[in-house]
């Protein structure tokens, strides 16, 4: 009798632990994490355009130093700005001018 409560115990603590583990490695997957963001995508992208006054052309749900930050990618005139939008209430964080955009020949760093 007292061997079954042990495997029983034993198989509750392993349970657990396993969906504890489930649950960190659900909050590393992007797609999964903007179940707590306070805006949607569309908003970010909004933000993002009209905070650099151009169109987006990308934009996903990525850490960046640890946070969770939307990244759009905004074209303005001849430049690509990378803007980071905060999921929880919509305000762009920083706009950069991305680089790599520059040479236009579509390779793997772009």
């Amino acid at each position: 009798m007292k061997r079954n409560i042990y495997l029983t115990a034993l198989a509750a603590l392993s349970a657990t632990a396993i969906g504890s583990a489930y649950a960190a490695k659900a909050m590393e997957n992007d797609a999964l994490a903007i179940e707590a963001a306070k805006i949607g995508l569309t908003q970010a992208v909004t933000a993002a355009e009209q905070h650099v006054g151009g169109k987006a052309s990308r934009a996903e749900l990525e850490k960046h130093k640890g946070q969770w930050v939307f990244d759009v990618e905004v074209v303005t005139g001849k430049k690509v700005m990378d803007v980071k939008v905060d999921p929880a209430n919509g305000k762009v964080i920083v706009a950069t001018e991305d680089q790599t955009d520059h040479d236009d020949d579509h390779d793997q760093a772009d």
